[in-house]
């Protein structure tokens, strides 16, 4: 049997077909998006009718490759990035173009709350993160305030990934990941923060969808849909979920006390857990994952710009660089590298730059620049998981997204204190939706298998890239990592960072 997963990028659309059976994607298909020319600076819109129609292309691509296995498709879901917003009014028109998570419009918006609110503290007591200008929540308030006719035509109101369910079942609702990345959701209590509602507008409660749980299914896809598409009665459609929930999903942490490092160029630091775990510090975003589970989100900009920056100027593939980080010892002979070339998020540091610390005659030398930038990187992680050990996250392993190398991988074991494996499987937001559709269909049939155990199936642990921490080196990178923290604050609270 094949389940569809539907991923409405902020530049296009990909439908991709998950083989269960075999574990792995035999189709998929992508369609570009166009945006809305001439709109002013920071605003980031799309119609919502080009994802349909996108989506009909990128669906009907994949079928055609499937050929006549498409008759075993039996569910798919729909996920999309966090935040924006897409209104309709009583007869289901648009009502106005969608405004997208990554619109900056509604800045003035989110000071206001905060001045209204207490500030980032204050929100984040109410919800659990302090929303920002492409939230739900603000971009509300910028509809509200600045087209006050599109606002009162509102009769529906939907993330990204909800309209295009709602457009797949004639069901309304809003995922609980969703829901909880829009800044309007008390993630920790599961519903709409009523204060905040309510400041926005006071008839807005009745208009906002019913939060749906991670189970039962959104819905069956619309009859005139399934013959259009020459599909099986019958095709559940999942509650959908938003696009880092789904990736999570699918990199193998579905249940509480997965731990996963993401070593992509935009990564992180996320811990699962059964009750969500906020970080009233505001350096933690939390949300729910697909399961419904709490997750803490520890973003970091810089994983792989620093070590970038290294391999570029010396023209070294990643096999050089591991090589030339091997050669040097553990501290790089002195060389302290603040790797904050893109600003940083975890510290909380987005105007800062990179800093490299403590040059001599002597220890200026390729292999320490490799290892300077590597140790800079994974004591980044570390101040993450110091983090996370400080609300509770006492991981048993680490799972990397990624094959980084031995040498590294060693380096993020030594940090963390704790062993770290790569998964495999899997691949991003669009098959996590697809894997979300596989539990949705069993959960329809009543067969045991949950999102553990679909994740379990289709992501495993890579064991020959394994590595155990050195209790020596790990107690050297506790002390580093205090001297790069104190260096960075020195730096910081003096304006020189």
């Amino acid at each position: 049997m094949h389940f569809l997963g539907i991923e409405i990028g902020h530049h296009s659309v990909q439908v991709g077909a998950l083989d269960l059976e075999g574990a792995r994607m035999v189709a998929q298909s992508s369609r570009p998006i166009e945006w809305i020319e001439g709109l002013p600076e920071g605003y980031a819109e799309q119609d919502p009718a080009k994802w349909i129609s996108a989506l009909d292309e990128a669906l009907r691509a994949v079928l055609e490759k499937l050929g006549d296995a498409r008759s075993a498709v039996t569910a798919m879901a729909v996920t999309a990035p966090a935040g924006g917003l897409v209104v309709l009014d009583g007869d289901d028109r648009i009502v106005r173009p969608a405004k997208l998570g990554c619109d900056r419009s509604a800045r003035p918006e989110v000071e206001e709350l905060g001045r209204t609110f207490g500030g980032g503290p204050g929100l984040i007591e109410m919800t659990g993160n302090a929303p920002g200008a492409g939230s739900t929540a603000a971009q509300l308030l910028w509809l509200r305030q600045h087209e006050a006719k599109h606002f009162q035509r509102a009769e529906r109101i939907f993330t990204t990934a909800d309209f295009i369910g709602y457009w797949l079942t004639g069901e309304a609702g809003i995922s609980v990941s969703s829901a909880a990345a829009g800044g309007l959701m008390d993630v920790a209590a599961g519903q709409w923060c009523a204060p905040l509602v309510d400041f926005i507008d006071e008839g807005l409660s009745g208009r906002l969808p019913a939060i749906l749980p991670p189970r039962p299914a959104r819905g069956l896809l619309r009859p005139s849909l399934a013959r259009n598409w020459g599909l099986p009665s019958g095709v559940l459609v999942a509650s959908g979920s938003e696009a880092g929930a789904a990736a999570l999903f699918a990199s193998g942490a579905a249940i509480p006390g997965n731990l996963l490092a993401d070593v992509s160029p935009d990564g992180a630091l996320v811990g699962l857990s059964e009750e969500v775990r906020v970080d009233y510090r505001g350096e933690a975003t939390v949300g729910r994952g697909i399961g419904g589970h709490g997750f803490t989100r520890m973003a970091m900009r810089n994983v792989v710009a620093a070590t970038e920056l290294v391999r570029r100027h010396y023209g070294w593939g990643m096999p050089e660089f591991d090589r030339m980080m091997a050669e040097a010892s553990p501290g790089a002979d002195g060389l302290l590298f603040l790797p904050y070339l893109r600003g940083e998020s975890v510290p909380r540091l987005p105007e800062a730059k990179g800093v490299l610390h403590g040059i001599t005659l002597d220890n200026y030398t390729p292999a320490n620049l490799a290892r300077a930038a590597a140790e800079g990187v994974a004591l980044g992680f570390g101040y993450a998981m110091s983090r996370l050990n400080d609300i509770g996250f006492e991981p048993a392993e680490v799972r990397l997204t990624r094959d980084i190398g031995p040498t590294a991988g060693q380096l993020l074991a030594d940090v963390f204190g704790a062993p770290v494996v790569t998964v495999t499987g899997g691949g991003g937001a669009l098959a996590g939706a697809a894997m979300q559709a596989a539990v949705a269909y069993f959960e329809e049939r009543g067969e045991d298998l949950g999102f553990d155990e679909i994740a379990g199936y289709v992501v495993a642990a890579n064991e020959a890239t394994r590595r155990t921490p050195d209790a020596a080196r790990h107690a050297f990178y506790e002390d580093l990592l205090a001297r790069q923290q104190y260096l960075a604050e020195t730096l910081h609270e003096s304006g020189f960072l």
